[in-house]
């Protein structure tokens, strides 16, 4: 984002909030928004509070309470900029347009029609503006029908990949500038349990 203007940031599928909290070190001001009314009540809490009180499983019917504060991660600062909502990201309220930067976290694929939020979303997004989108490509039908994939199969006896179907969607108005890297990421299920998973990342600028 160097050189670019950092004014308004969209965070899509924000979860419980960190990712909004993090982009408003940069941007004046961020919406995060997701699905979950519970994600977003978590969210809400810890923006109002500047801390969340929770448990974590550890093992049967045993849990482990802990306390987190956005200053221990330098985050404190970042409370008035931040405002959440619940919502869905492939019906978004009209008045969540004209941003600088949508990030779109571990999102498509859990949506049940990508392709409609992929052929949609420059309408959110100011010429010149970024998406960034980061996916292990997952594809599941308990989220995604089959028919509704984007990639991860073969398409005329070849290999045809998410990158590729998301080429395809966003080429209208979108100039992919960097698929480079990739983002691991850890969920813990109990003190002794965690899933490992590395996320594709792909930075695309508006052009259209």
């Amino acid at each position: 984002m160097d050189g670019r203007r950092k004014e308004r940031a969209l965070d899509l599928g924000c979860a419980v909030g960190r990712s909004t909290f993090e982009l408003a070190r940069g941007f004046d001001s961020v919406i995060g928004l997701d699905f979950s009314h519970g994600f977003i009540r978590v969210a809400v809490e810890m923006k109002e509070k500047g801390f969340i009180q929770y448990a974590l499983p550890e093992e049967g019917e045993l849990v482990s309470h802990h306390e987190k504060r956005l200053a221990e991660f330098g985050l404190a600062d970042t409370q008035n900029k931040v405002a959440f909502r619940q919502g869905d990201a492939q019906d978004l309220d009209p008045s969540l347009t004209d941003y600088n930067l949508i990030f779109a976290g571990n999102l498509i694929d859990r949506l049940p029609n990508p392709a409609r939020f992929l052929t949609h979303i420059h309408e959110r997004l100011r010429i010149g503006g970024l998406l960034i989108i980061t996916s292990p490509y997952t594809w599941l039908p308990d989220f995604t029908p089959r028919e509704k994939w984007i990639g991860g199969f073969i398409k005329d006896r070849q290999p045809f990949t998410t990158q590729d179907g998301m080429i395809g969607l966003l080429s209208p108005c979108f100039e992919l500038i960097d698929d480079t890297h990739q983002v691991p990421f850890v969920i813990r299920e109990t003190r002794r349990k965690f899933q490992h998973t590395i996320a594709a990342m792909t930075v695309w600028e508006r052009v259209n």
